[in-house]
């Protein structure tokens, strides 16, 4: 008969009275050929995993690996029906995901995995977590998901991440898994633990060195009582979490500051022109990491036009008029809600600054409602051609902005 286990994560959340994502099963005594007699589909490329016939789950027969290359795909597999269930957990990453459930709800533990559960310590099963330099990023990523319930890192594996970095295993990630990870951790609840955790083990300036050398860099204290860039940059990915579920607003309020880290000494702590410094930046970043391009045209707009949103209420209705314009807010079913929500991150993103207010999205959002409900018939009939008739248009959304400033904000 055959013997099924749930395994890894569905095991650790359900312990934790977290929400169980998704459902995974080891198999021991089983070959291929008789899964597969048995309806099960054979997906796995490089192990053999199957999906259930009815419950469409991912079933793995049970499996040892062996290091042959640098990567995470540099392992040899050994699946057979003699690999025992501990065998089968002791190659997994941490104690808390190396525990299995039977049929009858009892837990199979042997390396320890509900002490650590329960005194919330992220801890390496075996020596062999160096060997998958994903790992890194993966505990990273859990640090973010339950950093809210208090877990933190035991000191011995923060050495062995260490290790690996100094020992240069990080080199070989490939941009694909790094985006994917980076993906996943914007999505939880503490983003920021992502990033501080890789600082903690000297990951970071290896896999994200755009983001590392933002620390250390000083801001003016009266905007920035926080003073560090790297600080701010990650407080302002913690308000944009609290203010929308998006990871494109979390990922555009993260590297809107990139600039800040090219600011010559001789003018710190003031960044002038950082918002465009950055650019060159942020499109580097996006390439070698294969960041889709919704997350990049989003970040671009908040990292330009940030500071300009900052201060709109100086802004000239002409100008105000042309950044909306640069911001894609005439065009059909435009929103620029996301750009707002980077910016308010940006602003309240700051030591003691987390609940003020933010009125300069609303006096954008009543300026674009304005500027959008000109009536451009009498224009196009005029016989204007070409530049002409954006240049009437123009004035007719800076007239609109010009008498809503004086209707809605008189001095």
């Amino acid at each position: 008969m055959m013997k099924t286990f749930l395994v890894g994560g569905a095991v650790r959340d359900q312990l934790l009275n977290y929400p169980v994502r998704e459902r995974d099963w080891v198999v021991i005594g089983e070959t291929p050929e008789t899964m597969q007699a048995q309806g099960f589909l054979a997906v796995g490329k490089d192990f053999p995993v199957f999906l259930h016939p009815k419950s469409h789950e991912e079933y793995a027969l049970a499996r040892t690996e062996r290091k042959t290359a640098h990567g995470y795909k540099g392992f040899a597999v050994h699946a057979s029906p003699e690999v025992t269930l501990e065998e089968d957990l002791i190659r997994r990453d941490l104690t808390i995901n190396a525990m299995a459930m039977d049929e009858n709800g009892n837990i199979i533990d042997p390396y320890h995995g509900q002490v650590d559960l329960k005194n919330k310590i992220f801890r390496h099963v075996s020596p062999a977590f160096t060997e998958d330099p994903v790992r890194v990023l993966r505990i990273a990523r859990f640090a973010a998901r339950y950093a809210h319930l208090g877990f933190r890192l035991a000191e011995e594996t923060r050495e062995l991440m260490e290790q690996m970095v100094a020992e240069g295993e990080v080199d070989h990630l490939v941009a694909e898994r790094v985006w994917a990870e980076l993906h996943k951790a914007l999505h939880e609840q503490t983003p920021s633990a992502f990033f501080y955790t890789l600082k903690e083990c000297q990951a970071l300036q290896r896999i994200f060195p755009e983001i590392y050398n933002l620390f250390g860099v000083p801001q003016p204290a009266q905007h920035h009582p926080e003073i560090d860039t790297g600080i701010h940059s990650l407080m302002c990915l913690e308000q944009a979490a609290q203010l929308s579920a998006k990871p494109t607003v979390r990922f555009a309020a993260l590297v809107h500051d990139f600039g800040k880290a090219l600011t010559e000494a001789e003018i710190l702590p003031h960044h002038y022109g950082h918002e465009k410094k950055g650019l060159r930046t942020l499109e580097s970043f996006c390439q070698r990491l294969r960041v889709p391009n919704e997350f990049k045209y989003l970040a671009m707009q908040v990292m330009e036009h940030h500071t300009h949103c900052h201060t709109v209420f100086k802004l000239r209705a002409n100008t105000l008029t042309d950044i909306l314009l640069n911001l894609g807010a005439f065009k059909k079913g435009a929103d620029l809600e996301d750009f707002l929500l980077s910016c308010q991150a940006d602003a309240q993103g700051r030591l003691g600054k987390e609940i003020q207010p933010y009125p300069q999205a609303d006096y954008i959002r009543k300026a674009m409602q304005a500027a959008n409900q000109i009536d451009t018939k009498a224009v196009l009939a005029s016989g204007k051609r070409g530049a002409q008739i954006g240049e009437a248009i123009r004035a007719l959304r800076i007239n609109a902005i010009t008498q809503m400033i004086k209707n809605e904000y008189p001095a």
